[in-house]
């Protein structure tokens, strides 16, 4: 019984949540209001079982938890106002609409908010996911995760932001935000920040059911169906980027039948089914560049001419030095370790990246495909100075020792893992 409450819970969290918001105006009591609901579900489905609309059960005792924990609540002036609003829904049983979930997600990305609330808010008020599991995903002490949505849901409400879906005018960067919200959580799972683990599957799944989710709010999205494709074609190779023993295993050594290819399929579809615009966007060109990758069965057949080109649509859309960092690496793929060698001394002449550790592995691994060892073991010290997660650290470890000429070489490969602005990005040869 608990699994199937807490399946419910899961799949009916945002769309409750973003009743009561509407109603309410209050994340906080809307929030508290769907637990309470949950929790009540564990010992009357026990008693009654399964009710047939699990959803509707569910909404309709989140609404008299929210009417029982206003009238205890002494210090709100307008409880009698909203509980007679509350009733009122549920005697007429007002429908959750497309626009309540999409005013809930764009509220908790609103731009006003800091990147990291944005990201804390998403998980805990559209994904359901606890305090606790989101500190534990970001690694950061659960006092510190339970301040940082208090002061989010403290700025919506003190801001006066409302739980509305935006002007056309405003939808635009209120989207970018969203995206970034998503794509963030994902690449936090992808390829951790930190700790012992590389990759955290949840999150992975977690970022990839909230595209999913804006995909149905906007429906042709460009932009949302490029974020979505391009999260699942990353994550398609999950089972494979690490070896039984946790150790990274690079693009070009991955055995691509464990790939999933069912999750290929269905972002490619995604691709196919709805063309670019005239100016493609950052998400998209991501997409592309990683359904190269995807449908290439083998490295050798891999399409680097055309990922180059993909690289130039990015960088037209996105002024970013880890952009310009990818395409090198892509561009050493096509003229040569010494094209991408130059472009990348190019790039790290500015300082932009200094502090950026796969600039420097990725430095020296084209120093050591051109037989350079002296100075690919001092790029991949530089990098070992900076570099966050065990399995990453381990890896370079031992490409630095192979290049000493102390163990046999890992053999041969294209590049270490690259990121976009934080975020995975296929185009580059990655894990």
């Amino acid at each position: 019984m608990a699994a199937a409450v807490a399946a419910a819970g899961r799949s009916e969290w945002t769309r409750i949540v973003a009743t009561l918001a509407r109603d309410l105006g209050d994340l906080d009591l809307a929030e508290d209001a769907t637990q309470d609901a949950i929790a009540e579900a564990l010992t009357a489905w026990a008693r009654t079982g399964i009710p047939d609309r699990p959803g509707a059960w569910l909404t309709t005792v989140a609404r008299r938890r929210a009417i029982d924990r206003l009238r205890r609540n002494a210090m709100r002036s307008d409880r009698e106002e909203v509980v007679a609003r509350l009733e009122a829904r549920e005697a007429s049983e007002v429908p959750t609409t497309q626009d309540d979930q999409l005013a809930l997600i764009l509220t908790c990305c609103h731009p006003a908010l800091a990147p990291e609330a944005r990201i804390a808010l998403t998980l805990r008020s559209v994904a359901g996911l606890s305090t606790p599991e989101i500190a534990r995903a970001f690694l950061v002490p659960e006092a510190t995760m339970a301040q940082r949505l208090v002061r989010a849901k403290r700025k919506i409400r003190d801001a006066g932001i409302g739980f509305r879906v935006p002007r056309a005018a405003e939808m635009a960067d209120r989207l970018e935000s969203v995206c970034a919200v998503v794509y963030l959580v994902f690449n936090e799972g992808y390829s951790a920040s930190s700790g012992d683990q590389l990759l955290r599957t949840d999150l992975c799944d977690e970022a990839i059911r909230l595209g999913q989710l804006l995909e149905q709010l906007l429906p042709g999205e460009a932009e949302v169906v490029g974020l979505t494709a391009l999260m699942q074609l990353t994550h398609s190779r999950r089972a494979t980027r690490l070896d039984d023993r946790g150790e990274l295993v690079l693009l070009d050594q991955q055995d691509r039948s464990r790939w999933d290819h069912d999750l290929i399929a269905a972002a490619v579809a995604r691709l196919d089914g709805t063309p670019p615009d005239d100016t493609i966007g950052p998400y998209r060109a991501q997409a592309e560049i990683a359904r190269c990758h995807a449908v290439a069965a083998s490295p050798a057949e891999t399409d680097w001419t055309a990922i180059v080109e993909r690289y130039r649509a990015l960088l037209g859309a996105v002024d970013s030095p880890v952009v310009a960092l990818n395409a090198a690496v892509a561009k050493s793929m096509v003229e040569g370790p010494g094209a991408g060698l130059a472009a990348i001394d190019a790039l790290a002449a500015t300082g932009d990246l200094d502090e950026y550790h796969l600039l420097h592995s990725a430095r020296a691994d084209l120093l050591r495909r051109l037989d350079r060892p002296v100075e690919a073991a001092a790029a991949y010290r530089r990098a070992l100075a900076l570099v966050g997660t065990s399995p990453e650290r381990r890896f370079l470890e031992r490409r630095l020792a192979e290049v000493a000429g102390t163990v046999t070489p890992i053999g041969p490969s294209i590049a270490e893992p690259l990121h976009f602005g934080g975020v995975p990005v296929d185009g580059s040869p990655t894990s």
